[in-house]
This record gives C-alpha cells, structure tokens and sequence, in this order.
C-alpha cells in the first residue's frame, strides 16, 4: 500500500448525519410573460430598426432560464424587424478557440434550433480604446461591425474580488466580449484592481459600441431566477450595483462558522469559474475576496463530467484524489491561470489513492488533538448545498441553528474499494 497508506489508515471516520439547510426560496414567476413586458417598457425601440444586425452576447455559465432569456430577447428584436445572432461572450472558456465557445453554448442549450438565431463564434477581436494607465480594451469584432449589441447576464458576487460591480454586465462587457485577449489585459494588474477596471473599461466600451441594452438575472438560493431587470446604458452602473446587493443577500452558505474538513464531492466550470464557489467555501484564490466559513482543511474528491477535465480550482484545496489527476486536463486548467494570472488554483493538491485516504490525511492534518471530535461537513458540490452532511459534533450547532435541521440518523460514509458510493 505504501507510506502513505501506513500514515493514514488508523485515522478513524465520524458518523455522519444528513442536514437540511433553509434558504429564501422567492421565485420569478412566469419569467418568459415578465421578460417580454420588461423589454417593452424599457428598451428605446426607436434605436432599432428593420434589418439591423445586432449581436446578443451570452456567456459560458449555466444559469437559469438561459435558453428562454436568449430565445425571448430575439424573439423581441425579430418582432421588430432586427436580424439577430449570437456571439459567444466568454472570455477565454471554451479552450479559447472559436469551436470550443460555440460548443459551450451549444451544451447549455443555447442552439440556433432553440433559440431562432445563428451563432458567431471568432476569437478575433479590435480594440476599442484604453484605460489611462494605459490597459487596452478589446471587443469582439463581429460584435464590433454590427448595427447593435445586447448583452445577456447573470449578476452575482465575484469570487477573486469585491466591489460595488463585480460579476454581471460589466464584466460581460470588459472580459466575456474581450474575448481572450480581453480577458487577459483585464487581468494583467491583477484582481486587486479588477473592481475599478471592470466598469471603467466597460464604460468606455459602451459610449463607443452600439450596446443598445441588457438584460439581468438574479437567482435565488437554489440557483432560480429571483429578479429580472432590463437596463439601458447609461443605466447600467447604478442598476448593477442594486442587483449586486440583492445577489449577496441571495447567496446560500454554510451555516456553520467553523468547519475542520470541508469534503466537495465534485468541482467543475459548470460549478463555478473557480470549480467551486469561493463564497460558500469560504477559500479564496486571491486576498480581494472574502466571507463564508474558516475551513481548516479541504476535499476535492472528483471533476465534473460536464467540465471536461478543466480542474481549475483543485489547488484550493489541501488533499484531492488521484481519480482527479487522472481526468485533469492540463492545458484547459493551465490556460485559466495563465489568463487570469492566478495561478495557485490550477496547482494540483495532495493526491490520495481513493476517497477515504484523501478524507483521513483531511483529518490527520486538521489541527485537532481528538480525531473523534472532527468537525466534518460534506457537500456535493457548491451550487446544491441545500441537503448536506455533517459529523456527530456538530448536531449541537444543527439544533441550535432555526435554518439547519437534521433529517437522519447517523450513519457510517459508504465505501466500496476505498471510495464512497
């Protein structure tokens, strides 16, 4: 078995027990009737007029209501008289190549079948001016040769920096239609600065584009849409950075202020841009960010199918599983780093022949004098933290806590061949 078997395997598992975690459950209803409505009160449709071709951009996250959003803004521009397309808006995703950005949309449902217009993919980008301290700002250049341009979000808290604007339209505009080479000079200076530079550079973008408007999202605890807002231009700092208070006071979390060891079942970029979500982790890949629980130490045990082998995120964490290594894929995981110029989430944690091995070494190096009394908590990933797990010691904290509720007995983990089932 080797050493590092021998220097875990007395290392003794607590009982665990399931919790229900209570979060805001307000929901949009009838999205579809209310993005119409908004697009008709809102947008100047004096600005668009027939057989103008206006690229929508949309982004590589899995949000919710993203194919009716999409399907709905067309279906507002066809009605009046508009030709539009999609562009792909997102950064660097995709392996940075063009195929690879259509391909994400089209895996999220996004396909001209669905939603009655043709995508435009190109990494090709022009440059639309730059900051004073000199940083460039590209956008993507169909976008830039058409008539008009719509920009399609979710807004939620960063996960590398906190500002008034932070992931949303803005950083639509500056980093997902920057393309890559956007991306890039967006992070050159590095998250430090990226709460200034998001709404300055898309600023400047949107006073020399032809960015007609957006339309947001806000999602709720369990990732469904909460609030719908369609914005103009000159409306968009002000708008965002309402919807960016709301999003924070949205956000799930673990109720707990203290954990030992954290085990994620699974990372991924459908997950989150950092495989896991910094904000309910409480493990940040840079100093700008913060919130969420102390986590001692923590578990990577498996990658998402949908993630295609991008692990970026997997050196957040202390320990991960050699079936993690084995499905990573280098050079998607390095391109993040080498993009956003933090590096230290794309290194690759200790890894540990199986689950139970990675989750005792969590264990012996968690800093506690009795094992027994480890303050465990497993999730399955950070997008479904509503039902989680957690160890004996801490049923006093469940009870005591009126948003946790414990909903089983205590159990063993389940193992087959050293890895849980």
């Amino acid at each position: 078995m080797g050493i590092l078997h021998d220097l875990v395997k007395d290392i003794p598992l607590p009982k665990m027990a399931k919790v229900e975690q209570n979060f805001d459950k307000t929901e949009l209803q009838h999205f579809e009737h209310e993005l119409k409505r908004k697009l008709e009160e809102e947008v100047d449709t004096s600005k668009i007029e027939p057989g103008m071709k206006i690229a929508v951009a949309v982004g590589s996250r899995g949000i919710d209501k993203l194919v009716e959003m999409t399907e709905g803004t067309i279906r507002f521009l066809k009605d009046l008289g508009a030709e539009p397309f999609i562009v792909p808006s997102m950064g660097s995703h995709g392996g940075a190549t063009a195929e690879g950005q259509k391909e994400v949309l089209e895996h999220l449902g996004v396909t001209e079948e669905a939603v009655g217009a043709p995508i435009h993919s190109s990494m090709e980008v022009v440059k639309v001016g730059e900051l004073d301290k000199g940083l460039p700002i590209f956008i993507d250049k169909l976008a830039s040769e058409s008539d008009g341009i719509v920009v399609l979000n979710r807004v939620k808290p960063h996960t590398a920096f906190r500002g008034p604007v932070e992931s949303g339209i803005m950083k639509m505009i500056s980093i997902g239609l920057g393309k890559q080479r956007g991306a890039e000079t967006c992070h050159q200076l590095g998250f430090k600065h990226m709460h200034e530079h998001v709404p300055q550079m898309a600023e400047i973008t949107m006073k020399r584009m032809p960015i007609l408007f957006a339309v947001a999202t806000v999602e709720n605890a369990f990732d469904k849409v909460k609030r719908l807002e369609v914005m103009m231009p000159e409306d968009v700092y002000e708008k965002e950075k309402e919807l960016q208070q709301l999003a924070k006071e949205s956000l799930p979390k673990i109720f707990f202020d203290q954990i030992d060891v954290l085990i994620i079942d699974e990372i991924g970029k459908n997950i989150s841009g950092d495989g896991m979500d910094p904000n309910i982790t409480g493990r940040y890949p840079t100093p700008y960010a913060h919130g969420g629980p102390d986590v001692t130490k923590m578990v990577i045990l498996d990658l998402t199918k949908e993630t295609g082998g991008n692990a970026n995120g997997v050196g957040t964490a202390d320990f991960t599983t050699e079936r993690v290594v084995d499905k990573m894929d280098r050079h998607a995981t390095y391109a993040n780093g080498l993009t956003s110029t933090v590096v230290g989430p794309t290194h690759i944690s200790t890894a540990m022949e199986n689950d139970r091995e990675a989750i005792q070494a969590a264990i012996k190096t968690c800093n506690i004098l009795d094992f027994t009394n480890v303050r465990m908590v497993r999730i399955k990933n950070t997008l479904e933290i509503g039902e989680i797990e957690v160890s004996e010691v801490m049923l006093q904290d469940v009870s005591d806590n009126e948003e946790t509720k414990q909903v089983s007995e205590l159990y063993d983990l389940p193992f087959k061949d050293g890895n849980l089932r």
